[in-house]
């Protein structure tokens, strides 16, 4: 069975940065992509970043520009790295893993979810 363990949240000011880590392990863990999701209280989970079976990079639009992903293959990890935080990119964010083909950002793809870290980013 694969897990997901995600780190890096924390409080940090608006305009600050950080960066979130997700370790895959357990099972075939290396047979999975590993993509960024993010919660906000009150609202819907939303997809914020992934890294497609070609390497290529996708987005939702709000992190265009201010969040980057990336993926250790050795370590089994991905990171997203958020810059220029804002108030509203408050939220829990998770990382979950789905098979290389499977459709990038819908519910269905995802066969595992890490138990999220937290950011908060005061005003």
């Amino acid at each position: 069975q694969v897990q997901l363990v995600e780190s890096g949240g924390g409080l940090v000011q608006a305009g600050g940065s950080l960066r979130l880590a997700c370790i895959a392990s357990g099972g075939t863990s290396s047979s999975y992509l590993m993509d960024w999701f993010r919660q906000a209280p009150g609202k819907e989970r939303e997809f914020v970043a992934a890294i497609t079976w070609s390497g290529g990079l996708e987005y939702g639009a709000f992190a265009k520009g201010r969040f980057t992903i990336s993926r250790d293959s050795a370590k089994n990890t991905v990171y997203l790295q958020m810059n220029t935080l804002k108030p509203e990119d408050t939220a829990v964010y998770y990382c979950a893993a789905r098979t290389p083909l499977s459709r990038i950002g819908s519910m269905r793809s995802y066969d595992v979810w890490g138990q999220g870290t937290a950011v908060t980013v005061s005003s």
